[in-house]
């Protein structure tokens, strides 16, 4: 009797073309409670006093430490083959510390 070879867990990923597109954002403000981290994806204007959160992704603790450490490997492979990315935060708008939601359970 001749053995399958076993195949990997597939998952199947469907990608609309509307997130496709995906949304543009140049703040991220991340609040949590207990169970849960969200992660507000928000884009400010130059001279608007207002600014719109484009969209809001909420996780597990368990999910948002993965996504730290898949950032993080992300960003060094990154580094590795286009250089150490400059932190310069001199040309951002300023930003109240106390702005945005405040996390509840």
């Amino acid at each position: 009797m001749e053995q399958q070879p076993q195949q990997e867990n597939q998952i199947n990923i469907e990608l609309s073309e509307e997130i496709a597109e995906g949304v543009y954002s140049n703040l991220a403000i991340i609040s949590h409670s207990n169970s849960e981290f969200v992660v507000d994806f928000v884009r400010l204007v130059p001279n608007v006093a207002k600014a719109k959160v484009k969209s809001r992704i909420i996780l597990t603790p368990q999910h948002a430490k993965r996504l730290i450490k898949a950032l993080a490997d992300n960003v060094s492979k990154y580094e590795s083959q286009f250089g150490t990315i400059q932190e310069d935060d001199s040309n951002l708008p300023p930003f109240p510390m106390g702005f945005g939601p405040v996390a509840q359970a």
